[in-house]
């Protein structure tokens, strides 16, 4: 993976960002919480990132999707949290609808202070699977100029929508 730009915060040093937001009790118990509906606060992120805590009801999720070329990182603040990602390198451009390869599929499950970082062709989905509320703590850089949101069928995986920073802020 190539080195950030000069100033820009690497992916390790965003996750030592988000780490440090998951630690924050004060701040991780000011999120408000949602049963109907995932809930967030931005942040001020380091270096120029994009940064939010999100609160999660149980069964939430955030659906197939990509960061639009940035990379970033996540941890779970509290309660659990599971992930689901392709072990591919995706086009970013150029297609509607691909055939994922056998073997690509692969899942954790992260616990309260469980975290990665990911590069900028990460695709992935993020899901609440218990009985109470999870909350994370998230940073992106350069800050997402899109998301792009798939829809899965076993091994189709098609473009379905193109978000821009507008339609989330």
């Amino acid at each position: 993976m190539p080195a950030p730009r000069s100033g820009a915060p690497s992916e390790a040093e965003l996750l030592a960002y988000v780490r440090s937001v998951a630690a924050d009790s004060a701040l991780v118990s000011s999120l408000p919480l949602d049963p109907a509906g995932r809930t967030w606060i931005r942040l001020d992120g380091p270096g120029g990132c994009e940064a939010w805590l999100i609160g999660w009801p149980p069964g939430a999720g955030t659906g197939w999707h990509d960061h639009g070329g940035s990379y970033g990182a996540f941890v779970t603040a509290g309660g659990v949290l599971t992930e689901q990602w392709l072990a591919a390198r995706l086009p970013t451009e150029g297609w509607k609808t691909l055939e994922l390869a056998d073997g690509i599929d692969r899942e954790r499950r992260l616990a309260e202070r469980d975290g990665r970082a990911f590069g900028p062709h990460h695709v992935h989905q993020v899901f609440n699977p218990g009985s109470g509320h999870a909350v994370s703590a998230h940073a992106y850089y350069p800050p997402l100029p899109m998301m792009r949101r798939y829809g899965r069928s076993g091994s189709l995986l098609r473009l379905e929508q193109v978000e821009r920073p507008e339609e989330w802020e």
